[in-house]
C-alpha cells in the first residue's frame, strides 16, 4: 500500500480548476433526470401498449387457447412499480399510494369505450379492491377469470367518484414486455415477448412497431422455439453417436461432435423460421388495421445501426431480403385486400395446436 502511494504520489492528473460540485446539486440533477426518464419509459410503454393490443385482439383465432379477457389500461401504485421507480414513481406519475392509477389507455379499446382516462384512479372492480402491490398482474388474473362479463368500474378522479361499465374483449394472452436495453433488439422465450427500448429507434411508426410485435407473436404461434428445440436435440443425439463410434475406436473426441452437432441443429431453418415471422407478423399487423406500405423501411434503419446484417445472413436474414420480401408481402397483402379476400397468410402446413404459456393471462393489458 506504501508502494501504490509513494507511486501514485507522482501520476500525472488533472491541471485545470475544476469548479466544485456540492453534492446537493447532484442529487437534484439526479432526481430531476430521473422523472424524466421514467415519464420518457411509460409515455413509450403507450405506443407498445397501444400496439400489442392491436395485434393481440386483430390475431386472437391465431392463438387459439392462448387467449384472455382484456380490457386497453396500464394502472399501478407505487409500491407495484419496479423498485427503481418506487422512490420518485409517485411524483413522475401523480400517483396515490391507496389506490391504482391509470396511467395509460388504449385508443378504441374498452375501457376507452367505457369513458376511462388517464389519471383515473381504479376504486374496484365489480366491488372488489384491487391490491397496491403486483398490481398490473393482478388486473390481468382477475380479467382472466371474469372474461367477457361486463365490469363494473369504480373510479376516482380530481375526488369525483363515478362507475363506469367495462366489456372485455378476447385477445392472445402473451405477454409482452418493454425493458430499458441498449441493445436494438425483440425477442420471445415462447411464453412471453420482450420488446427493447431500442427499438423505437428503428421502428419510427406504429406500423413499423406492429411489424415487429407481429413477428414475435408469429414465432409463438408458429412454435418455432419447440422446433429449434427439437432440432438441437436431433443434432445433438446425431453427434453422440459419432463420439461414441470414435470413442469405441479408441479415439477420445471430448464430446466435440456432440456440441457442434447441437449447435448446427439448432441453427437449421433458423434463417427461414425468421423469414416466415416477417411473412406471418405482416398479416398479423395488417389484420390490425396498420397501412404497411413503406413499412419495409425498418429493415433500412436497422442497417445503419446494423451494418453486419446487410451482408451476413448467420441466424437471420440480411436485412436487404427482408426488405424485399416485406415490399412483396406488402403488394400480396395489398391485393388480397383489393380483392376483399380474408387476410390469411399462404402456409403449407397447418400448425397443431399447442400448449399455452405457463403464464398466460397474467400482466396483460
Amino acid at each position: 500500500m506504501v508502494a501504490c502511494l509513494l507511486v501514485c504520489a507522482n501520476c500525472a492528473g488533472p491541471v485545470s480548476r475544476l469548479p466544485q460540485l456540492p453534492e446537493t446539486e447532484i442529487k437534484a440533477e439526479q432526481r430531476t433526470e430521473q422523472i424524466a426518464q421514467i415519464r420518457d419509459y411509460f409515455a413509450q410503454l403507450h405506443q407498445v401498449d397501444t400496439v400489442a393490443f392491436r395485434i393481440r385482439t386483430a390475431n386472437t383465432a391465431d392463438c387459439k387457447k392462448w387467449v384472455s379477457a382484456q380490457v386497453g389500461l396500464y394502472a399501478v401504485t407505487p409500491q407495484s412499480l419496479p423498485r427503481k421507480f418506487r422512490s420518485f414513481g409517485r411524483e413522475a406519475l401523480d400517483l396515490t399510494w391507496a389506490r391504482p392509477t391509470v396511467i395509460s389507455v388504449v385508443e378504441g379499446s374498452p375501457a376507452a369505450q367505457a369513458g376511462i382516462v388517464k389519471g383515473d384512479e381504479i376504486i374496484a372492480l365489480n366491488g372488489e379492491l384491487i391490491p397496491v402491490t403486483g398490481t398490473d398482474g393482478w388486473i390481468g388474473a382477475w380479467l382472466k377469470h371474469n372474461g367477457v362479463r361486463p365490469v363494473r368500474v369504480n373510479l376516482r378522479n380530481d375526488g369525483v367518484d363515478r362507475t363506469v361499465m367495462v366489456t372485455p374483449v378476447m385477445a392472445c394472452a402473451v405477454p409482452i414486455d418493454y425493458v430499458v436495453a441498449d441493445e436494438v433488439n425483440a425477442q420471445t422465450d415462447g411464453n412471453k415477448i420482450v420488446v427493447n427500448s431500442s427499438i423505437l429507434r428503428v421502428a419510427k411508426t406504429e406500423a413499423q412497431l406492429a411489424l415487429i410485435v407481429g413477428h414475435e407473436l408469429a414465432h409463438v404461434n408458429l412454435g418455432h422455439l419447440q422446433k429449434q428445440r427439437m432440432n438441437s436435440f436431433t443434432g445433438m443425439a446425431g453427434g453422440m453417436l459419432v463420439d461414441a463410434t470414435f470413442y469405441a475406436l479408441s479415439v477420445p473426441t471430448g464430446g466435440v461432435f456432440t456440441r457442434e452437432f447441437q449447435k448446427a441443429g439448432a441453427r437449421a431453418f433458423s434463417v427461414g423460421f425468421e423469414r416466415e415471422a416477417d411473412y406471418v407478423g405482416a398479416y398479423y399487423a395488417a389484420r390490425a388495421g396498420y397501412n404497411l406500405a413503406g413499412a419495409e423501411e425498418v429493415w433500412r434503419s436497422l442497417s445503419l445501426l446494423s451494418p453486419d446484417s446487410i451482408r451476413f445472413a448467420k441466424t437471420h436474414p440480411t436485412t436487404p431480403m427482408r426488405f424485399i420480401q416485406m415490399q412483396k408481402v406488402a403488394a400480396e397483402i395489398a391485393e388480397k385486400e383489393g380483392h376483399g379476400l380474408p387476410l390469411d397468410p399462404e402456409l403449407r402446413i397447418i400448425n397443431a395446436e399447442a400448449q399455452p404459456p405457463m403464464n398466460s393471462g397474467e400482466e396483460i393489458r
